[in-house]
């Protein structure tokens, strides 16, 4: 394929930069638009930083011009005062209708599996508006549904050792057989990269060729970093408690009421072929010295906007 100019959200985050680093690799121009535009750049000049934009329409329309394809993984975990979910999707309309407007090709968005807009859980509801805006807008598409993404700038495999290093028991909500399918960050960003190539409007399921419940989820991290711990079962309400407790300490949120509602539904399975081939249990393995080491903070991300994603 000739050289193109490739747009990503967040380059300088978590999977937008392992989708930078294979664009780049395959000689194409890459610029990011993001909220961290002074974050410390692991590119350095080979990456371009915008703006979103977000409230100036015509800047953000103007950063697109000439682009080819556009990957978004522009998103916000939770609510908060600095920071919600409505917010994001009524912004990610405006940089896709931008994103038309500007004559982009193709774009490939990166959603959730089991989105709903009958849903009463925000994530997975505001997920299937955005899909239903991708669909009708008139451009080339490609939806990403993954689960868990893992890998070393990871928050939540990373999070449970964390827990179970520092902890005697580990807690899990009810019963802990709603199962996850975590795909890795570089497989995602291949198949984010292919799909960039194609103009074949489809969406898959991108999960990881291991299936786990969270228990078995948990007990694998435990062995694999030598920190079994015995596991106990608690109810969502006295989990969310505790969790919420010790994200005090650690001044941050640690997980939801939505989230944990989300797990015990079942929402990050599909019965659907895996799309990557990295397991989580041989990359564990790989990094168990490190993994859980020290504790990785979403907040502290969002208000930090200079320190590099580590």
């Amino acid at each position: 394929m000739t050289q193109q100019i490739h747009a990503i959200t967040g380059a300088f985050g978590y999977s937008g930069k392992y989708i930078a680093q294979r664009l780049l690799d395959k000689g194409h121009t890459v610029i990011t638009l993001t909220n961290s535009i002074y974050r410390a750049n692991p590119f350095g000049e080979k990456v371009k930083a915008y703006p979103f934009n977000f409230d100036n329409y015509k800047k953000l329309t103007q950063s697109m011009q000439g682009v080819s394809v556009l990957y978004n993984t522009y998103w916000v975990r939770f609510n908060h005062e600095m920071f919600n979910q409505a917010d994001a999707v009524e912004n990610t309309k405006i940089m896709f209708k931008a994103a038309q407007e500007a004559g982009v090709e193709r774009i490939v968005h990166v959603s959730i599996t089991n989105p709903s807009e009958d849903s009463d859980l925000e994530y997975f509801s505001g997920k299937a508006k955005l899909e239903n805006a991708l669909k009708t807008l008139g451009v080339s598409h490609a939806i990403l549904r993954p689960t868990v993404i893992f890998g070393k700038e990871d928050i939540l495999i990373n999070n449970i050792a964390w827990l179970l290093r520092r902890f005697p028991v580990f807690g899990i909500f009810g019963n802990g057989m709603y199962q996850l399918q975590p795909i890795y960050v570089d497989d995602l960003a291949k198949l984010a990269v292919r799909q960039g190539e194609s103009r074949d409007n489809i969406i898959i399921d991108a999960i990881g060729p291991e299936t786990f419940t969270y228990k078995e989820l948990v007990q694998k991290i435990g062995a694999i970093i030598g920190k079994r711990r015995p596991i106990v079962s608690i109810t969502p309400t006295l989990g969310y408690m505790g969790a919420n407790l010790i994200g005090k300490f650690v001044n941050d949120v640690i997980i939801t009421r939505a989230e944990i509602e989300g797990l015990m539904r079942n929402l990050l399975y599909v019965d659907s072929p895996p799309a990557g081939k990295t397991k989580l249990t041989d990359w564990a393995k790989e990094h168990a010295d490190l993994l859980g080491k020290k504790y990785s903070s979403e907040l502290v991300r969002r208000i930090d906007r200079q320190r590099e994603y580590m």
